[in-house]
């Protein structure tokens, strides 16, 4: 039933704006009423469904009323007040993920500073990307440049059976072979660097890549604090 009146109070307004005779309707403007009739339409069409799906229990659909209303408002709250609250979820991203740099803005300069939570196992893990693929890196001062598993490598990309192994390097499994590349793009969070010198080693040789001083030696500072290792771009 109410779509038919919803259709009805349509074509009414249609014939009315029609009419050569016709500039305002009802001492509004013809576009104006043309919204005001499609907003009563639209009303008549919803409320009507929402009485046949409730069979009249008033209280039911006013508590869902309510409680889409509610929902609207706070997601339009969270919208206007993005701005401060990502920071925050920033935050409690890091402390649950301590490989995702935390993003903390200085006051003094203006710099951005990117904050790393030491992971269980006693070391700083990055999630860096290179070339734009996120890879997990752990912070390496002791490592001269970034060091890449073959594994890591192809999937940013690098043909990695084209590669030279001609430099001798340490790792945890012992002594390896690698292979010098040149990184077009590094970053963590807004810390970007390019053109990074880096090694990849043979398939097997490491267990996680590395983000050594070609990295960390371009940044303004970097400071070890506790649980924390704060980056300054």
């Amino acid at each position: 039933m109410s779509t038919w009146i919803a259709l009805f109070v349509l074509a009414f307004g249609a014939i009315l704006l029609l009419s050569d005779s016709t500039k305002d309707v009802a001492n509004l403007d013809a576009e104006v009423f043309g919204y005001v009739v499609m907003s009563l339409a639209l009303l008549i069409f919803l409320g009507g469904g929402m009485f046949a799906r409730y069979g009249g229990k008033a209280g039911a659909m006013v508590r869902d009323l309510v409680t889409w209303a509610a929902l609207g408002l706070a997601l339009v709250t969270v919208y206007s007040y993005r701005q401060d609250l990502l920071p925050m979820a920033d935050r409690v991203m890091g402390e649950l993920m301590p490989g995702r740099g935390v993003v903390v803005e200085e006051t003094e300069s203006g710099r951005p500073e990117v904050k790393l939570r030491k992971r269980l196992g006693g070391h700083f893990t990055a999630m860096v990307d290179v070339e734009g693929t996120p890879t997990s890196m752990i912070v390496d001062t002791g490592a001269t440049t970034v060091v890449l598993r073959a594994e890591d490598a192809e999937s940013i990309g690098i043909a990695t059976e084209e590669l030279r192994y001609n430099i001798p390097v340490l790792t945890a499994n012992g002594k390896t072979l690698a292979a010098r590349v040149r990184l077009g793009e590094v970053s963590i969070g807004p810390l970007k660097l390019e053109n990074v010198d880096a090694l990849v080693t043979r398939e097997g040789r490491l267990s996680e890549s590395l983000l050594g001083m070609s990295f960390l030696s371009r940044l303004r500072s970097y400071e070890f604090s506790g649980n924390y290792l704060t980056l300054r771009g």
